[in-house]
């Protein structure tokens, strides 16, 4: 294996498009992830998901960032759905397209999803009053569990 590495840098030096793609270090995306801002509010062994609430212009907007290892694009947008035992609530994102900005230093991918949400939603959000949340998009789901605990 690491004579490969060796042979991508060589083909690297040499102009070689593919091989300088292979052996790019994604410092620029890493250090997004390492400062991830807003609230971790759910995790699974599918990632985690943090928020972070903004107004502009009297809306209210929720901003999410989903870190796994599940590379997200669409041109549809998705939905984030909370449930609770006796209640759902499920915004649909506000960004119609939605790609994922991946890291090769830690394989990760961070993918940054903005919601408009009511004051009585964020409220709902806040407080933590849901047992689940899934983000659904093209024909996948990814499941998660509310921390309840705060950091």
């Amino acid at each position: 294996m690491n004579l490969f590495k060796k042979i991508d840098h060589i083909l690297a030096g040499l102009g070689n498009v593919k091989a300088m793609q292979r052996t790019h270090v994604d410092t620029y995306t890493e250090n997004l992830i390492e400062n991830i801002s807003g609230e971790k509010i759910a995790e699974s062994n599918y990632g985690q998901l943090f928020v972070e609430f903004q107004e502009l212009n009297g809306y209210m907007f929720m901003n999410i960032v989903i870190l796994s290892h599940t590379n997200i694009k669409t041109f549809k947008g998705g939905t984030l759905v909370f449930t609770s035992e006796n209640n759902t609530l499920t915004l649909k994102s506000d960004t119609e397209e939605i790609e994922t900005d991946f890291s090769n230093v830690s394989n990760r991918c961070m993918t940054p999803i903005s919601f408009i949400v009511e004051p009585s939603e964020m409220e709902t959000i806040k407080a933590r009053a849901f047992d689940k949340v899934s983000f659904q998009f093209k024909k996948k789901e990814l499941p998660f569990l509310v921390v309840k605990t705060r950091p």
